[in-house]
């Protein structure tokens, strides 16, 4: 299963129109994307606006792969299950954001193995095609490391 999410502050309809199109011309049925209060409304795929966060880590936990913006708390779950995950950043001159800080998060991300990035659609529809070579990502704990939490007292309380 494909699970697609978009997060809650924005629309995507970027994000959703590429994925929907591949959806068609693939023929996939097994596609399920959370798509917010967007425009687009897409005509291949079981689509809602919102899920609950208990739906959305059954769908999580169920997915082979994450399709996502480039949203912290999304990344951190792909992470933490260990779900091969491919991310587009929104842009603020788009009006998906208020400002361009999921740019500078994606390119953060892609040095992590499993992450995977797509900065336009172009580069979003050429990764469809390659989801199944997609590798997991190295699963993350639910809290930072010791040695972090150390550092960043010492930091603190210097």
């Amino acid at each position: 299963m494909i699970f697609i999410t978009v997060g809650t502050d924005q629309p995507f309809d970027r994000l959703v129109k590429v994925v929907d199109h591949w959806v068609r011309r693939t023929g996939r049925a097994d596609v399920v994307a959370q798509i917010g209060k967007g425009g687009w409304r897409p005509e291949s795929m079981r689509a809602v606006e919102f899920i609950e966060p208990p739906e959305f880590t059954r769908y999580l936990l169920q997915a082979d792969v994450v399709i996502s913006h480039a949203g912290m708390g999304t990344i951190l779950s792909a992470l933490h299950h260990g779900k091969p995950l491919l991310v587009m950043p929104k842009l603020a001159s788009l009006g998906e954001h208020r400002n361009d800080h999921q740019t500078a998060t994606a390119r953060k991300m892609m040095a992590i193995h499993g992450v995977n990035v797509a900065f336009n659609e172009v580069e979003l529809a050429r990764n469809l095609d390659h989801l199944s070579e997609l590798e997991a990502p190295h699963k993350i704990g639910h809290s930072a490391s010791e040695s972090l939490l150390a550092g960043l007292r010492d930091f603190i309380f210097r």
